[in-house]
């Protein structure tokens, strides 16, 4: 019978097209629910559904409903002898009807918008909980869609005043700026009045509108008057740009790319701060420390971070010239900052997080390490003790370890110490606590081709530590779902779709440019110094779980050669779209001055790897540099994707998967959530029953040691707690070659590690050229067990480094005092009849709870994290 049945109704009342195939698939998930999936058969049962629908009058001019359509389905199922399929279908029909309405209550909506039924249950409670805008009832007033269409319509506007009609690169056309910034005060009138092809222009956008235009017209580079702008734009000159909102729409709600917090947060809202990280300086002035105290509680305010380094702050206990007092020394300064952090929350969404740093020269340094071992001390800190070349070289190259304490005012010395009993110290208190994290600054400032036009190097991160920035410079991050960019092959297969990642690359590049110029910084001096080095922070996320696709294991030569591939591709193409930018928009103000047109980069894999192992023109990029110069001074760093990958659904940053199955107590029992590709992996080999999954979730989420998982799926779906701690400084090691800051990593360790395990950890942390380390030993934090997927848990099996440390322990590392150290660690140990104590199960202290919903907190890129409802102590992600 023709098929004369062309339109749909829909729940929400709307007509969509018809389309036969969805009938096909419902089916076909109710077939795969009973027996082996059939495809020929569901085609063959909608063939008859659409026959029916035919019989029954439905037509051209009487559309159906979806209630009509799957009615009909049922019947069909029934008439034709399938019972038990038309059972599962009326099961799957009420399970997807408990879940519509669900996530309905979710984002307080009447209806599911497009985004809302794609993303799963997890996202829109994310989304619900932090980035939806909310009315003065606390009430959410806008759908997902929504959400990330007020993002890309600022994107876009970065990209419109772009325009060849408007903009000129050289600077030579006057305009009336002034006539521009009256706009500013009558924002009101604007809300909703222009739209750039559909896509309207709402009162904050069109304040970043106004303050994009006056920065380019400063500059001489806007060739029309702002009024001509507008007109411009009513007459529908400008609606090409649309093209490019639904580009920068599409690779959100298609979860392949997500911004930092602050901007899914902020974008065309009345904050408008889109930056997640932020430094400041704090020089030893009282002046100037009130100064920064007031700019970072503006800050917390605008959604951001702040990393301080307090070593210029005179030692505890000096004198007070103009006061003929005792200087309080820098603890009590961060102690000031940890309650103003305390006090301000975050754009009313969560409070601030803070990197507190101090130098290991700094006479305060002792007190400084032990400072967090003990509950409630500044908690809204990660603290990290910055590291330089004198320190090291005392460490492992002399042997009484003499190293000089000295003043911050006069540099003068004031007290000897010795190197490894410091080292041991710092070792001893991240064994106990997590903290202090180390600053490799030797690393960091090595190929820091900034530092030429600063005339100093970088001495502070950002809250995670994997930014490196200067006094007021801020920091636009994004992360790139590198799981989803793979495409199947005939045989069922995944491989890796390297032209779709190029293109994400460069698109993301130029997503995080624009936000530069439409952002609206908390302070001034802020907004001066992210413009004058215009850095950009491009990341990813999901590379557990590529892995898992691919069948690659994460801790072996192929995923380490991948992984070092995909950084490489990474700020190659990132750097060259950053060069493309320049030559159309101009390069970073401060381009001249640094080392660029000298032909150096900030990338040590270009210096380091040899020239053979390049995958990209690495020589031909640099002259492109040279001539035309670059956009960004940096472009790429691994942040932490806490809450970014729980919208994006996949695995955290670069990091391991945290578990593969944990548990979720219930009134009613247990509940297990699983990894989404394990879980399909499981059912494809018959394995997935209650039983398997709460073994899983008793063995710290991993495979690991369980008689009935086959050694292939154990040796590929590992977890974090299954990769030898020196092969997690490896995979942070083999991106870091090639990311030109730094990454967020957490070092995973077992509970029985000793605190000597801990120092070689950091010692090959710096042999492997690493920027920085955080180092995480289960059951650390205060004696919590943060890492617990069950309360049963309990790990069966030992784990070792891999074949890859090894060889590289072996024959690279040439300090005899770093190769003992980290030899002497890695070896096998042999348990005699003491058997190591399980740490005891306490009660969750109430500051290892998640703030927010009260669950537990984990622990995972140097950041604590609730897997429940996505709250980070961190600001990125």
């Amino acid at each position: 019978m023709e098929n004369t049945i062309v339109e749909i109704r829909k729940r929400s009342g709307t007509v969509a097209t018809f389309n036969k195939e969805k009938i096909s698939s419902a089916i076909f998930k109710a077939l795969a629910a009973t027996s082996d999936a059939d495809r020929g058969l569901a085609d063959q049962l909608a063939d008859k559904v659409v026959d029916r629908l035919v019989e029954q009058g439905f037509t051209t001019s009487r559309v159906p409903s979806v209630e009509n359509i799957q009615d009909i389905v049922e019947y069909t199922l029934i008439d034709s002898g399938n019972s038990d399929i038309a059972k599962a279908y009326i099961v799957y029909r009420h399970e997807r009807r408990k879940l519509r309405d669900e996530k309905m209550k979710v984002i307080n909506a009447k209806s599911l918008d497009a985004t809302s039924k794609k993303f799963d249950l997890n996202c829109l409670r994310v989304l619900a909980s932090r980035y939806l805008m909310r009315n003065g009832k606390n009430e959410i007033t806008e759908t997902p869609t929504e959400m990330f269409e007020r993002v890309a319509i600022l994107v876009g506007i970065g990209d419109m005043l772009y325009d060849a009609n408007l903009f000129v690169k050289s600077g030579n056309h006057t305009q009336d700026i002034e006539e521009a910034r009256t706009y500013l005060e009558k924002l009101d009138n604007f809300n909703y009045k222009f739209k750039i092809g559909d896509y309207f222009l709402n009162k904050w956008h069109f304040r970043s509108l106004i303050n994009h235009y006056i920065m380019l017209a400063s500059k001489g580079q806007m060739k029309v008057s702002f009024k001509k702008l507008l007109t411009m734009l009513a007459g529908k000159q400008l609606d090409n740009y649309a093209d490019k909102i639904d580009e920068y729409l599409e690779m959100m709600t298609s979860q392949e790319f997500l911004p930092n917090s602050p901007t899914m947060m902020n974008a065309g809202g009345r904050l408008g701060q889109l930056s997640a990280c932020f430094v400041l300086g704090m020089p030893d002035d009282m002046e100037k420390i009130m100064k920064s105290t007031s700019d970072a509680a503006l800050i917390f305010k605008s959604g951001g971070g702040v990393g301080i380094n307090y070593s210029d702050l005179r030692q505890e206990g000096d004198i007070v010239a103009s006061t003929s007092g005792v200087a309080s020394g820098p603890v009590s300064f961060m102690n000031i900052i940890n309650t103003v952090t305390e006090v301000v929350k975050q754009g009313g969404k969560r409070r601030g997080a803070n990197m507190g740093i101090i130098e290991v020269w700094h006479p305060d340094v002792e007190k400084f390490i032990t400072n967090k071992t003990e509950p409630g001390v500044l908690e809204n800190f990660n603290v990290s003790v910055g590291v330089w070349e004198d320190f090291w070289h005392s460490l492992v190259n002399t042997k009484d370890g003499k190293y000089m304490l000295r003043s911050p005012r006069d540099k003068k010395p004031v007290k000897e110490v010795n190197a490894h009993q410091l080292i041991d110290l710092i070792a001893l208190s991240a064994w106990k606590s997590a903290e202090p994290g180390l600053i490799f600054f030797d690393q960091i400032n090595k190929y820091n081709v900034f530092a030429k036009a600063r005339q100093s190097q970088l001495r502070a991160t950002n809250p995670c530590g994997e930014q490196s920035l200067y006094p007021y410079e801020s920091c636009n991050l994004g992360s790139i779902n590198l799981a989803n960019l793979v495409k199947r092959k005939a045989d069922g297969e995944y491989e890796f779709d390297w032209q779709r990642y190029e293109e994400t690359i460069r698109k993301t590049t130029r997503f995080l440019d624009n936000i530069i110029d439409v952002n609206n910084y908390p302070v001034e001096e802020i907004n001066v110094a992210s413009k004058e080095s215009r850095r950009i922070g491009l990341g990813v996320m999901g590379v557990a779980d590529l892995l898992y696709k691919l069948r690659i294991p994460y801790n072996s030569k192929e995923g380490y050669d991948l992984q070092s591939k995909l950084s490489e591709a990474l700020t190659y193409y990132s750097m060259e779209e950053s060069v493309a930018l320049a030559k159309s928009r101009d390069e970073f103000p401060l381009c001249s001055k640094t080392e660029y047109p000298e032909g150096k980069i900030p990338v040590a894999g270009y210096y380091e790897k040899p020239k053979e192992s390049h995958s990209f023109e690495w020589d031909a990029l640099i002259e492109k540099i040279k001539k035309y110069g670059i956009r960004n001074v940096l472009t790429t760093t691994v942040a932490p994707t806490g809450t970014l990958s729980m919208i994006a659904d996949c695995s955290n940053g670069m990091e391991p998967a945290f578990a593969l199955v944990f548990e979720k107590r219930v009134t009613v029992g247990r509940f297990f959530y699983t990894n989404k590709i394990v879980e399909e992996v499981l059912k494809e080999n018959g394995l997935y029953t209650d039983e398997i999954l709460a073994k899983i979730a008793d063995n710290y989420g991993s495979l690991k040691g369980i008689p009935e998982i086959p050694e292939w799926m154990q040796r590929i779906f590992v977890t974090a707690m299954d990769i030898h701690w020196s092969d997690h400084l490896v995979a942070q090691a083999v991106w870091q070659d090639w990311i030109g800051n730094a990454i967020a990593k957490t070092i995973n360790m077992p509970y029985d590690v000793t605190a000597e395990d801990v120092k070689s950890a950091y010692l090959l942390a710096h042999e492997l050229g690493l920027k920085g380390i955080t180092v995480y030993r289960d059951g650390s934090r205060h004696k919590q067990v943060l890492h617990m997927t069950s309360e049963n848990a309990e790990k069966t099996f030992e784990v070792c480094p891999s074949n890859y440390v090894t060889t590289y322990v072996t024959t690279s590392i040439t300090n005899p005092y770093i190769k003992s150290q980290v030899n002497s660690a890695l070896e096998l140990r042999v348990h005699d009849e003491k058997i190591q104590p399980e740490p005891q199960r306490q009660e969750v202290a109430e500051d290892r709870l998640c703030p927010t919903c009260k669950n537990n907190l984990v622990f995972v890129e140097g950041c604590s994290i609730c897997i429940e409802c996505g709250y980070s102590g961190c600001t990125s992600g």
